[in-house]
């Protein structure tokens, strides 16, 4: 890779021996990937639950604060923790878990990590902007930002976001580039989603159709911009069922003013959607009728999120634990607008900072007997089955009564 003289200096060590220790693993990387050179990046953005983390990763970073010499150098901010502290009793989560936690959020505050908690910063933090390089972990977050923001970050390891963050750099590979950014699969949609889990099932059956890394879909056919939250549900899915990092909507993302914009004219259509698709995905998530605990979450409520489901829990008594998760950044105007009193009146919880399926899931399922879940995040019943839940996938209104009645109608 080609190094300017300060990135060279870093790789030598003389900046210190953090500096050193982060350009070389990002020179790895790039050279595993092919970049030329670097790229400089203004915000970074690193997992920071301790059940990704584990003992290791948790003494890699406190190695990192221990020699620190300086701190980041970019705005580091870090996806959700592994627990709400306050409710961690709720979800029977043990000790050794909740001092991992406090280790960890100890050693990146002393290298200038800034504790937002969230996977939803594009809605509350401070959105990246078309054009902008930065590194971001969270593949909900990298999907959103580069789709809907314009900007562009591959999905970065938690050592190279870290190492991102101290450096102000990332190797130029995949979506930092032009060529990577032009569309690779075209697909048509006939039907257009109106509910969040309806979103997030169409985003999760485009995945499968991409089926990996570099291939960038585009979706024709929708008869209206979706929203914010639409967006996010439908990208969040899209990455985890696919993997996917970017896609295009013609006529809506900003790069796709129109078909041509991103290649997808000289594409022919390779797939075809429509309602019945939908329809089946859901149905493969729903093959049970009982209810144990019901999960908003992945990715975490929006304020207007919060003000929907407020209104459904109003004059209802709940039979099964439901829990809304929220990012820190949100929770406080929740509080203050008294929708989390409503949600909590009815017998829901409301929770901070953390995502279910990143705060040792399966240990909360056996530690609570919680194994029939069910969601209308369609990113989170792809995650759940492989922590040992059945996971059902339902709309906010269908995931409310389910609490009230302990089924699913």
């Amino acid at each position: 890779m080609k190094l300017s003289p300060e990135e060279q200096a870093m790789l030598d060590g003389e900046a210190g021996t953090v500096l050193q220790t982060a350009m070389a693993h990002q020179v790895k990387v790039g050279r595993f990937f092919g970049a030329a050179d670097f790229v400089p990046v203004t915000q970074a953005h690193v997992m920071a639950d301790t059940e990704s983390l584990g003992q290791a990763g948790v003494m890699w970073l406190e190695k990192l604060a221990d020699a620190n010499q300086g701190g980041v150098r970019i705005p580091t901010i870090t996806d959700p923790r592994g627990t709400d502290f306050e409710k961690a009793s709720l979800l029977g989560q043990a000790d050794w878990m909740l001092e991992l936690e406090r280790r960890a959020i100890d050693a990146f505050r002393r290298l200038g990590v800034s504790m937002t908690d969230t996977c939803i910063n594009y809605q509350t933090v401070l959105a990246a902007t078309r054009g902008e390089h930065v590194a971001f972990g969270d593949t909900g977050v990298v999907i959103y930002s580069n789709s809907v923001g314009g900007a562009r970050s591959n999905f970065e390891g938690g050592p190279s976001a870290v190492s991102a963050g101290l450096t102000g750099r990332t190797p130029r590979y995949g979506y930092h580039l032009d060529s990577h950014r032009q569309a690779t699969l075209r697909i048509r949609t006939d039907w257009t989603p109106t509910a969040l889990d309806e979103w997030g099932a169409l985003g999760g059956i485009v995945g499968r159709l991409a089926g990996n890394y570099w291939q960038v879909p585009v979706l024709e056919g929708l008869e209206r911009a979706p929203t914010s939250d639409e967006l996010k549900h439908f990208g969040a899915a899209m990455a985890s069922f696919g993997s996917t990092a970017l896609f295009h909507l013609p006529g809506i993302t900003p790069e796709a003013h129109s078909l041509a914009d991103v290649g997808g004219d000289r594409l022919p259509v390779a797939h075809r959607i429509g309602r019945a698709d939908v329809d089946a995905l859901k149905r493969a998530y729903a093959i049970d009728r009982k209810v144990d605990v019901v999960v908003f979450s992945a990715p975490q409520l929006s304020l207007y999120e919060l003000r929907e489901l407020a209104g459904l829990c109003d004059g209802r008594r709940f039979r099964r634990p439901l829990l809304a998760i929220t990012s820190p950044q949100v929770k406080p105007d929740c509080d203050r607008f008294g929708y989390t009193a409503r949600i909590e009146q009815a017998g829901g919880t409301v929770m901070a900072g953390m995502c279910f399926y990143q705060s040792y899931a399966r240990e909360i399922s056996e530690a609570k007997g919680w194994k029939y879940l069910v969601t209308n995040s369609a990113k989170l019943v792809n995650i759940l089955g492989g922590y040992g839940y059945v996971p059902m996938l339902a709309s906010m209104q269908a995931c409310v009564q389910a609490a009230e009645t302990g089924e699913l109608a």
